[in-house]
């Protein structure tokens, strides 16, 4: 039987703590819809690529995964930190990128930018920050099942859907080593986690002042995100050209809800695929 055409390669990337795995349904559904998917399972923890301030080596990790899994122009596609590694690349490397879709990934701009770059300077920021709570995440259990209840019983845990939880224990918990006691700990370390936070990109619309994007964009929201209603939307709007979409939902929209989240993202690929790059 002959080989169904791809409908052409996605590169994935995940958000800040959750290694692809946790993603396995949307990789898998898309894989499904006739699109070639490949994923980088955890960013900030390859040494040749660093966490730096506002990212530049984790968008060099991208890059480089990109040259050498896909032969053709991606639809470069990320949550929250994925999607902004995503708009990097594209914009770093126009001549790999088809496409860039960001889940609940909204751009910092206008006032935010010198506001967020005087609290990283300071340190100020990291009080308020999600890097306040991951510093102090709890990162070790006894037992497999131990993890799960622990996650299962968290308020923001029990909104997603049971297969996607049960995919994060697979893929984000792993047998400890010293000097960690016997058991299962975090296989995101949290000091990475922590040091993505502290080191956000918070100035692409800067970045893109100099690198242009030459692909076409789009967005899709959680209609409850706290990233969004922190950040605004204005600067990703102008990106994204009116390409905007929203499923109900938390930052966390594709745990959440993965099957919207597949539906809509292939929508908007199968979009973008027509839309033509900037000359």
């Amino acid at each position: 039987m002959p080989k169904t055409p791809s409908l052409g390669s996605i590169v994935f990337s995940h958000g800040n703590s959750f290694p692809a795995g946790t993603y396995r349904l949307l990789l898998d559904a898309w894989r499904d819809a006739g699109y070639t998917v490949h994923a980088i399972e955890k960013y900030g923890h390859d040494p040749k690529y660093p966490v730096t301030n506002h990212w530049p080596r984790l968008r060099d990790q991208l890059l480089h995964f990109a040259e050498t899994h896909v032969e053709e122009p991606a639809f470069f596609v990320g949550h929250s930190l994925g999607g902004f590694l995503s708009v990097l690349a594209a914009a770093k490397r126009p001549e790999l990128a088809r496409a860039v879709l960001m889940l609940d990934s909204p751009i910092i701009g206008g006032l935010l930018t010198p506001t967020i770059q005087f609290a990283k300077f300071t340190g100020w920021g990291a009080r308020f920050s999600p890097a306040s709570v991951s510093a102090r995440r709890r990162q070790h259990w006894p037992t497999l099942a131990a993890a799960h209840k622990h996650f299962a019983d968290k308020a923001s845990f029990a909104r997603w859907d049971p297969q996607v939880l049960n995919d994060y224990i697979r893929s984000g918990i792993e047998p400890s080593q010293p000097p960690l006691e016997r058991g299962y700990t975090l296989s995101f370390h949290r000091d990475v986690e922590t040091a993505i936070y502290n080191t956000i990109a918070h100035d692409i619309p800067g970045f893109l002042r100099k690198h242009p994007l030459q692909c076409p964009l789009a967005f899709i929201g959680g209609t409850q995100s706290t990233e969004v209603r922190q950040v605004g939307m204005s600067a990703t709007e102008r990106l994204a050209e009116g390409r905007v979409s929203w499923i109900e939902g938390s930052h966390l929209f594709p745990f959440e809800k993965p099957g919207e989240t597949v539906a809509e993202a292939l929508k908007w690929l199968e979009e973008l695929a027509r839309v033509p790059a900037v000359a």
